[in-house]
């Protein structure tokens, strides 16, 4: 799987999908959701400021509050390369997976934010379980993936995964 190289966006804990993606924003176009990402937080201004493959750096109990599976499609179609939290709601967590979204777990959350700044440049190995501060240098441990999570993000989300499946049987499928 690629890296993951962006600037960091530090969250605290107990960011909740409200926050993510405020209740005014759930009627709006699926391809539009990411105009509204993060809107509900301490850092309204987010769709302006993230570029793809941008990070969000947070502490624990990302994601919890309501199941809204819009949440993790914001962030994703405002371009967002990956969350990185202490830990995350198990809803919210699949939500992102099942979409293509990677959400990974360190549980070095509290050193990483000590020892970084908002716009640092990190990179991600997934393969590797690992994120290192460019900036810094610092290196730091992430909790490696399951295999079937892992096979769900390199097909790029569960329909893609599913679909693949399908043709490697030799099953006929719609696109």
């Amino acid at each position: 799987m690629d890296k993951i190289k962006g600037k960091a966006f530090i969250f605290g804990e107990n960011i909740d999908t409200d926050q993510i993606l405020p209740g005014y924003a759930m009627s709006v176009p699926p391809e539009e959701l990411g105009n509204y990402a993060l809107k509900g937080s301490n850092k309204p201004d987010f769709p302006e400021n993230v570029s793809p493959g941008d990070i969000i750096l947070a502490e624990d109990n990302f994601g919890c509050g309501s199941s809204r599976e819009q949440a993790p499609l914001a962030l994703k179609n405002c371009g967002l390369g990956a969350v990185i939290a202490g830990s995350f709601a198990r809803i919210f967590r699949r939500n992102a997976i099942n979409i293509g979204l990677p959400v990974l777990e360190s549980k070095e959350m509290e050193k990483i934010v000590k020892e970084s700044s908002e716009g640092d440049l990190f990179e991600i190995n997934i393969d590797e379980a690992s994120l290192i501060n460019l900036d810094t240098g610092h290196l730091y441990n992430l909790v490696r993936l399951s295999d079937t999570t892992y096979e769900t993000l390199q097909a790029g989300g569960l329909i893609n995964k599913v679909k693949k499946i399908l043709v490697a049987r030799g099953e006929h499928i719609e696109q």
